[in-house]
């Protein structure tokens, strides 16, 4: 049985790797170590961006370059450089940044994203009770609302009505008194009630949720009924007010005459202007904006303005709670494609992230089912013991700056999969830099902090092990880690073997400078003084350049215009190479020539340019061409190096499958 089994996991072990080898087969191989297929098409796309035609021309030419890097960063890992401690830091600190981030936008934001565009294609219809709590709660409060919403659970699962239930414990006056109901809803919800929306979009109609907790209390939701979402009419109304008690009959009527106005050809602005009740809106023609299901408006107003079929058609005379509506539709919002809806969700959950909710924002609820998402697929593993020994020896120091490194205990706490195991003394280093430790509470229980505080290190020790698993879970992910593990030794070795040496290799740039002596050339150069006048000074060009041509140098001008140490004029001398100034090529080269004034927009002032001397075409220096002979010289070490790494380093192409990708 034993020989069976093993000659089965040979046989299949195989099968498995000539599957893998299909799905993701070799393009090439540097010293025998595989570059798969998908690398590369990462790599070029990434690089190439549209311009990725995969045609033969262009993949060979990037092939090309990705065998050149890899031959590089071989050289680099034999080098070992990946051993030097400053890179390993730098990469560890990039891996750090990446993995936070990467964890919120795949495991947190894009399932919140997608999760709250589904919902937003849905209203749902809800009741509910709601026991109110104050909006910074002692635990005794949030003991005693969770009783009252228990027992008013307890009342609706032997049977009672939800609207019996909803008028004897609910301590929303608004509906109480209607059976809990709240209307119709559309996701997303307002910032702190990110579980009730939960609750409802979960829930099936007729049907009551547990008690939820929200920023306002505890709820136990109902959901009526759920209908496709109406999205946005853009609106405007004219409204007559009506007085509490009194009877209605002249607002009637005068609603009425409106609305016979209207049918007639009336212009709806002018009459809001003229005759709305509605100080806020009449001045602008009666305009509301845009109505949506989670407008603040009465469900009856809505209810009219989605009733509209067309723009510009108007309802009949409606009553509300405050008096006698007539509302027109402008337009409707058109739908959004998927992609600009889920862009903009996305920045809206992103802000939610830093504004209202606390620790019942969407954002943070999300992050804490992702945290028990971890903890249960690591197996985490928590020593109670440990925990209740470690607890009972905070003292009162915990929470001051004077308490310093005290648990040095190696029990284990809690544990992570197989290998990441923690102990209280790495609670006791997580507690030195705690903020929730070191904030201020004259009223707190130093047990109680440290009990917060080792909740957090479960959580930041949660997410750790989960930035362990990255690469495996999300091959962009690696791909990235790699690319900037690579970038960094294709760097620190080009850096040695070209661009330092170029530099400070002082006998081997002459030497590459003396095998060119004719490359680097000057032009006919000019040598010239610059003249600046300050703005509101371009008249005494004119008479500058008589000065000059009467044989005046440049220190006889400055001394007659800039009289009374007034500053009007500065002279710079400059040397220009033809080619380098239009002003200077568009002129005949020769001794006390002026070039054109030339006004700056932005400062005001002033240049023209006279020549003082001109130099005929000549070799560079090494010192005046040091600068283009160090790139040259840098050219020249490189192909060098890549010469003797091609010699040194066996690279195998697999031409077929190099062919399978060209398009």
């Amino acid at each position: 049985m034993s020989f069976r089994l093993s000659i089965l996991t040979i046989l299949l072990f195989g099968i498995l790797q000539s599957v893998t080898a299909q799905k993701d087969p070799v393009l090439f191989s540097v010293q025998n170590k595989p570059i798969h297929v998908s690398e590369f098409d990462y790599i070029y796309e990434k690089t190439n961006g549209e311009k990725a035609d995969y045609s033969k021309e262009s993949l060979e030419e990037y092939l090309d370059l990705y065998v050149k890097f890899k031959l590089k960063v071989q050289r680099a890992r034999d080098m070992q450089l990946d051993t030097i401690p400053a890179l390993i830091k730098e990469l560890n600190g990039y891996r750090r940044q990446l993995a936070n981030s990467y964890l919120v936008d795949k495991e947190v934001t894009e399932k919140l994203v997608e999760e709250a565009y589904q919902r937003s294609l849905v209203e749902v219809d809800l009741s509910h009770i709601m026991v109110k709590m104050p909006n910074n709660p002692q635990p005794a409060d949030t003991l005693m609302a969770y009783k009252k919403i228990m027992k008013a659970k307890a009342a609706l699962d032997s049977g009672k009505s939800f609207d019996l239930v909803a008028n004897e414990y609910s301590e929303d006056e608004n509906t109480k008194n209607k059976g809990g109901r709240l209307g119709f809803f559309g996701a997303i919800f307002r910032p702190g009630f990110y579980e009730m929306e939960s609750a409802a979009y979960n829930l099936k109609p007729s049907k009551y949720s547990k008690p939820v907790r929200t920023a306002a209390g505890y709820h136990i939701l109902k959901l009526n009924s759920k209908r496709p979402a109406r999205g946005e009419v853009e609106t405007a109304h004219i409204l007559i007010r009506t007085e509490t008690g009194k009877k209605d009959d002249q607002q009637v009527a005068t609603i009425d005459s409106i609305y016979n106005l209207l049918k007639n050809g009336g212009n709806f602005d002018e009459l809001a202007s003229q005759l709305s009740q509605h100080q806020q809106t009449a001045q602008k023609g009666g305009y509301i904006g845009f109505v949506s299901t989670n407008s603040p408006v009465e469900e009856s107003f809505k209810d009219e303005v989605f009733s509209l079929k067309a723009d510009n058609d108007f309802s009949k005379p409606f009553k509300s709670s405050v008096g006698w509506h007539i509302v027109r539709r402008i337009s409707v919002k058109p739908a959004e494609a998927p992609e600009i809806a889920k862009r903009r969700l996305q920045t809206k959950i992103q802000n939610s992230a830093k504004g209202k909710g606390g620790e019942f924002s969407r954002q943070k609820l999300a992050k804490q089912a992702m945290i028990a998402k971890i903890k249960k697929e690591a197996n985490f593993k928590e020593n109670e013991t440990a925990k209740k020994l470690m607890l009972a020896s905070i003292d009162s120091s915990y929470t001051s700056h004077r308490w310093k490194k005290v648990l040095t205990d190696k029990n284990e706490l809690f544990s992570f999969g197989s290998n990441m195991k923690y102990t209280v003394a790495d609670f006791n280093e997580f507690s030195k830099t705690s903020s929730t430790r070191l904030r201020r509470n004259k009223n707190a229980d130093p047990k109680v902090i440290a009990d917060k505080v080792y909740q957090e290190f479960v959580d930041d020790s949660a997410l750790k092990y989960e930035e362990a698993q990255l690469e495996n879970k999300y091959p962009e992910f690696k791909s990235l880690m790699r690319e900037y593990e690579e970038g960094i030794l294709l760097f620190e070795a080009t850096k040695l073997q070209v661009w330092d040496k170029a530099s400070t290799d002082s006998t081997g740039l002459a030497a590459f400078y003396a095998s060119n002596p004719n490359k680097y050339q000057w032009k006919e150069r000019a040598v010239v003084d610059l003249y600046t006048l300050r703005s509101g000074n371009e008249s005494k060009v004119k008479e500058i350049v008589t000065m000059l041509g009467t044989g005046k140098t440049a220190e006889d001008v400055l001394k007659a215009v800039n009289k009374d140490d007034q500053q009007i004029l500065s002279i710079q001398e400059k040397e220009y190479e033809r080619g380098r100034d239009e002003n200077l090529d568009r002129m005949n080269w020769k001794k006390g020539a002026v070039t054109p004034a030339l006004k700056n927009e932005r400062t005001r002032s002033t240049t023209f340019m006279v020549i003082k001397d001109t130099k005929a075409p000549g070799v560079k220096t090494l010192d005046e061409a040091r600068g283009y002979v160090i790139a040259d010289y840098q050219d020249f070490l490189e192909k060098k190096w890549l010469e003797e790494l091609k010699a040194s380093y066996k690279v195998e192409i697999n031409d077929k499958v190099f062919k399978s990708l060209v398009k």
